[in-house]
């Protein structure tokens, strides 16, 4: 069974990037050593050393590792290699491609990410495709889903924490008004209201709905929607209350397929922690997907919602349902089992 060490004391990015060179030298990958490098830098490191193994080897480390690795571990060591928006961009633009269309993981990404990260990836999503979002979702979704996805990727909100509550009354009885209310949907007013307002607004005028009307946002989506429009409208609700319990509960799977060695190229590719081990066999791509997105930003916070939700902890799950090399990395990704 591989193991990790404990991670060494942090080295230069040039020392870490000769420590790599060293582990593919000879019959046979050190592949520990690839490991307990890769998976303890973040990713302002992890391009640095990509930037000293250029300049030392004269050669790309992307391809080395594509070539040095395989399987599940390739795939994983991979995308980890990447940037946060980097990996958005990849994944979003598999999913709006005409051949891979997975809308699916388009929504999630897009109606799961702060407005500032949205502006982010987006820039990148331009830069690496030569392409803008928003005519690519334009070309492959549709009616109110399409006009969701648009308003949400452009609109600024407020990221704060304070909210105007006098606002999240008008807007709860506004969304009665275009839903329970009456016969029928307004899914211009959900769709203003969900692409416009904050996160915390949104958690608030969910807290005001069910206060004035005895009824969940999420039980009047349902209701009153379906398909990819009431995906996305979850979503949004969903991330505004608890990124890390929507994380650790998603029920749905979506995964990569291109090689992973063509990751850096044009194109590529959540999670989903549970149901991805749920049952027999193992949705590895969807693990991958979910630990490698989430590690850089709120994996504590997933880890929590999973151990109170399951009554086991992620690290054991992971554990049980993986192996060799490619267990080793995830679990090291994941951190200490608490």
């Amino acid at each position: 069974m591989a193991t990790l060490s404990v991670p060494p004391v942090l080295s230069s990015p040039r020392d870490d990037a000769m420590q790599l060179f060293r582990a593919f030298k000879g019959l046979g990958t050190d592949t520990s050593t690839v490991i307990n490098i890769l998976a303890h830098r973040d990713a302002s490191q992890r391009s640095l050393i990509q930037h000293e193994y250029r300049t030392l080897y004269s050669e790309d480390l992307f391809k080395r590792l594509s070539s040095e690795l395989t399987g599940n571990l390739e795939t994983a060591v991979l995308f980890w290699m990447h940037d946060l928006p980097g990996r958005d961009a990849i994944i979003v633009r598999q999913a709006l491609m005409m051949n891979t269309m997975n809308l699916e993981a388009a929504t999630e990404v897009i109606c799961s990410r702060t407005p500032s990260q949205i502006q982010v990836f987006k820039q990148h999503y331009h830069a690496k495709f030569g392409i803008h979002l928003e005519h690519d979702i334009e070309s492959c979704a549709s009616g109110d889903h399409k006009k969701l996805l648009l308003a949400y990727a452009s609109m600024p909100r407020y990221e704060g924490r304070e909210v105007d509550r006098e606002m999240v009354v008008k807007d709860a009885k506004a969304l009665y008004k275009a839903g329970e209310k009456k016969w029928g949907t307004d899914e211009k007013t959900f769709i203003h209201i969900f692409s416009e307002r904050s996160a915390a607004h949104l958690a608030a005028v969910d807290s005001a709905y069910h206060d004035m009307y005895g009824n969940s946002l999420k039980k009047v989506i349902k209701k009153e929607t379906s398909g990819h429009f009431e995906h996305a409208l979850k979503t949004i609700l969903l991330c505004s209350e608890n990124p890390a319990n929507y994380f650790a509960k998603l029920e749905y799977a979506t995964g990569l397929t291109l090689p992973a060695s063509e990751w850096n190229q044009d194109l590529v590719p959540s999670l989903v922690l549970h149901r991805a081990m749920k049952g027999m066999g193992t949705n590895d791509t969807a693990l991958i997907r979910v630990i490698v997105t989430r590690t850089e930003i709120d994996m504590h916070y997933i880890k929590a919602e999973y151990l109170k939700k399951y009554k086991k902890t992620l690290n054991d799950a992971v554990h049980t349902e993986t192996s060799g090399h490619y267990r080793a990395f995830l679990l090291a990704l994941l951190g200490p089992n608490h």
